[in-house]
């Protein structure tokens, strides 16, 4: 395996019975990880990852967000418990707030998400640690509550989150950091820094793992990749969510004036140099080159995410031959 990981995302966009064949060519053309994201309302996360690990034989499989507040921490850790006994080392569980609006609209939305994360995240550890916990939270009440059958390897726990206290409070509190896409370099640092600065004022001195996903266009025609990923970036950027990440970056000030004019302004006028920031994307050696920079910045593992739009199982081989050959 690579010294930093290079995984590939199956869309929740994606009907979940091709999942089964593009889990083992994304295996057999050498992905490292493959990557299950939860969305409302579209496929069960854990029912996923779990054809996902049956469906291969070697590779990791992330689960990349479960929303805290969506199941009680006792039987989501059940779940977990039991994918880590059959599949051992090889899942990389995850819990973030959850889109709000989601939240809401199913009647789940915790007056403070970063509270409910926090206690989720460990009471959820704690059982896979095999313990006996106890929590009376504001979100989370357990009595006494074990793992008949804990995990023997215990899988790392990331949360997937954006701004500054929920970075930090990953630090605190979990194995690893999942970033969104539109995640630039100088973010990534950042982003880095933040769940150090949490990491510090516990004690904590473990490593932390951080995933980043990326939008992936790659053509022999750089011009030709930019122009089909402008309009998924705009619209990204133009959502109260995608701005989050631009904060450390330099050309916050800008995106965030342009797209006032909304998502039509922004695709039209989007330099390449942003595009070349927020994505990999151009030719095969300048989408490696975007990758290599992630690496740099600080991303253990860069998790690539296909169009929805075209084969699935198309995308993944030609995402491995045109950039896995270039990667160092």
């Amino acid at each position: 395996m690579r010294q930093q990981a290079l995984g590939v995302m199956f869309r929740c966009q994606y009907p979940p019975e091709l999942l089964p064949v593009f889990a083992g060519q994304a295996e057999h053309v050498g992905f490292d990880e493959l990557w299950i994201v939860e969305d409302c309302f579209w496929s069960g996360g854990i029912a996923t990852t779990t054809v996902a690990l049956g469906a291969t034989q070697h590779m990791a499989v992330g689960l990349g967000i479960l929303p805290a507040v969506a199941r009680n921490p006792a039987f989501v850790a059940m779940e977990l418990a039991t994918l880590a006994r059959l599949f051992p080392g090889r899942l990389l569980p995850g819990f973030g707030h959850g889109v709000a609006a989601w939240m809401e609209q199913v009647g789940a939305l915790p007056p403070s998400q970063l509270a409910a994360l926090e206690e989720t995240t460990l009471a959820v550890k704690a059982l896979l640690r095999g313990e006996r916990y106890h929590a009376s939270g504001r979100y989370v009440h357990l009595d006494q509550v074990k793992l008949d059958l804990p995990p023997t390897s215990i899988p790392p726990v990331a949360l997937g989150v954006r701004g500054p206290k929920s970075l930090a409070l990953s630090g605190r509190v979990a194995d690893g950091t999942i970033l969104a896409e539109a995640a630039a370099p100088a973010y990534v640092a950042w982003a880095r820094a933040q769940t150090a600065a949490g990491a510090a004022t516990v004690g904590r001195t473990e490593p932390h793992r951080l995933t980043v996903y990326a939008w992936c266009s790659i053509d022999a025609n750089g011009a030709a990749a930019r122009a089909k990923l402008r309009p998924v970036v705009a619209a990204t950027l133009v959502s109260a969510e995608g701005g989050t990440q631009l904060a450390p970056l330099d050309i916050a000030d800008d995106v965030r004036a342009l797209a006032k004019r909304g998502v039509d302004a922004l695709c039209a006028d989007m330099p390449d140099v942003w595009l070349d920031q927020l994505a990999v994307c151009g030719t095969p050696a300048e989408g490696a080159q975007a990758i290599e920079q992630l690496y740099a910045a600080g991303a253990d593992s860069v998790v690539l995410v296909p169009f929805i739009e075209g084969d699935p199982v198309d995308q993944v081989e030609t995402m491995a031959h045109d950039l896995m050959p270039l990667l160092k």
